[in-house]
């Protein structure tokens, strides 16, 4: 644990977040109610959603043919598949990236929710729910996430969550979208359960650690390049 937790603090995204995470914890202190009980509650499952989301419908949709473009998805995802244990790659390249999307969140559910609620509580229910329940549940995701792919000892929690995720690396890229211990019922209800069977019919050992695209794509050779990457070739 302590090792996981060393490199989670290392991680930009979650040190631009903290600030706003305290700040969620003040506003629920302050407003403790029925109100903010459900903003949480609604945030952490909203973050559930959001992890299945990115990780299949843009980290994993069709590569860019442009290289510019091409570069910032594999430093997004690409890379983290073809090289998975290198720690540098455990997360996307902008660091900004969740704080930017928290905060345009919480904006709009204020404008949603002010007809309902009024502007202060729309806006303390918005802040709660992003602030305190979806980076919490982003935290925990980045925990389980890391977890998985260090090579430390691990108790039945750490084994559980490196099995499930670890099956989405080397076994079957298009299942498994989910990363936190106990979210497997997203890719339940999505479709995207791993079964063994559609795995085997899938697989392709010279191209599953590239999300299917040939190891010796242009692309992929120019990435690898430009973020100082070594040559990863079919025979790997």
């Amino acid at each position: 644990m302590i090792a996981t937790v060393r490199v989670l603090i290392h991680m930009g995204g979650l040190q631009r977040l903290a600030p706003f995470w305290v700040a969620g914890v003040v506003l629920f202190a302050v407003n403790f109610g029925w109100l903010v009980c459900v903003a949480l509650a609604y945030g952490i499952v909203l973050q559930f959603f959001v992890e299945y989301v990115l990780h299949r419908f843009v980290y994993h949709r069709d590569p860019p043919a442009e290289q510019s473009p091409f570069n910032a998805l594999y430093r997004a995802h690409i890379g983290h598949h073809e090289f998975p244990n290198n720690p540098e790659f455990f997360t996307g390249g902008d660091d900004w990236f969740a704080v930017k999307f928290g905060v345009g969140a919480v904006v709009l559910h204020t404008l949603v929710l002010w007809p309902v609620l009024g502007l202060a509580d729309a806006a303390v229910f918005g802040a709660v729910a992003l602030f305190l329940g979806s980076v919490s549940a982003f935290t925990f995701y980045e925990y389980c996430h890391t977890l998985a792919h260090l090579n430390v000892p691990k108790g039945w929690f750490g084994r559980r969550v490196t099995h499930e995720h670890l099956r989405h690396h080397f076994n079957d890229h298009d299942s498994n979208y989910h990363v936190s211990f106990g979210m497997g019922w997203i890719d339940a209800l999505f479709g995207t359960v791993y079964d063994r069977d559609v795995a085997k019919g899938r697989f392709d050992r010279g191209t599953v650690m590239s999300l299917g695209m040939d190891p010796e794509d242009l692309r992929l050779v120019t990435a690898r390049k430009a973020y100082g990457l070594p040559e990863r070739g079919s025979g790997r």
